[in-house]
């Protein structure tokens, strides 16, 4: 049996593809980005509006392990969102959601679970920001950690909900995650998280997330460039040349 060797087919065998808009993925390409030197940009987000939420309470342990570890972080109190499509986008609240989520190179997501779901003050949040804003997408190729936390044993339906909402939203989802059981047993009256295996896994969260977002955050609209959205871009030119010349 003769061996197929994995060679790079000529594009003449490639009929249906745009040359003009084809390019090959280098390992120099993505070296060729001045890294930045500011802090690494983290918004959290939490998915409960109760006065001791157990969500906020681990987005607030977490924010501390991210300044702890060099990054910048903004928390986004979801107190007084609208609900979706109940309010024009020029509500406050959904202004500076829209502004924090630009101003982000990553985020995370902490959500309780209820009934087996994310709560809607999450799904309200993640909703009321664009996939574009104009010319601007404000989540594409940013990072994103998820982390819920739960009343009884572990689950894990929150943070795989969040996880297809991270897909949705074209952002880079870091492998780790963390899902906290008993969460009324896991802090104390302060509000801070005590020692256990489940403040480590945060700990391990938020070291992932910060390692992935200074490796990406200068190199991702590289990342993310597609060429099907190539493509589409230059009929959309073509069409507009087109229309003002007639």
């Amino acid at each position: 049996m003769t061996r197929r060797e994995n060679v790079l087919p000529a594009l003449e065998d490639l009929p249906n593809l745009d040359r003009t808009l084809f390019t090959l993925p280098t390992a120099s390409a993505l070296q060729a980005f001045r890294p930045s030197a500011h802090a690494p940009r983290i918004l959290l987000l939490y998915g409960s509006v109760r006065e001791r939420s157990y969500s906020r309470l681990l987005s607030e342990e977490a924010a501390r392990l991210l300044q702890a570890m060099g990054a910048e972080t903004r928390t986004f109190d979801p107190r007084g969102l609208p609900l979706p499509d109940d309010a024009p986008d020029t509500h406050p609240k959904v202004q500076e959601l829209r502004q924090l989520a630009q101003w982000a190179e990553g985020m995370v997501w902490t959500s309780p679970e209820r009934h087996g779901a994310m709560t809607g003050i999450m799904k309200s949040q993640i909703d009321w920001i664009p996939l574009a804003d104009g010319a601007v997408r404000p989540t594409q190729g940013k990072t994103l950690a998820v982390m819920q936390v739960s009343g009884g044993s572990q689950s894990f339906n929150a943070v795989n909900q969040l996880r297809v909402l991270g897909r949705w939203m074209r952002m880079l989802t870091i492998p780790n995650q963390s899902s906290v059981a008993k969460a009324f047993l896991e802090f104390n009256e302060a509000g801070r998280m005590k020692p256990s295996a489940y403040y480590d896994r945060v700990v391990d969260v938020m070291e992932e997330l910060v390692k992935f977002t200074l490796l990406t955050r200068d190199v991702s609209p590289h990342l993310v460039d597609r060429y099907s959205e190539r493509k589409e871009s230059a009929e959309a030119l073509s069409k507009r040349v087109n229309q003002q010349g007639l």
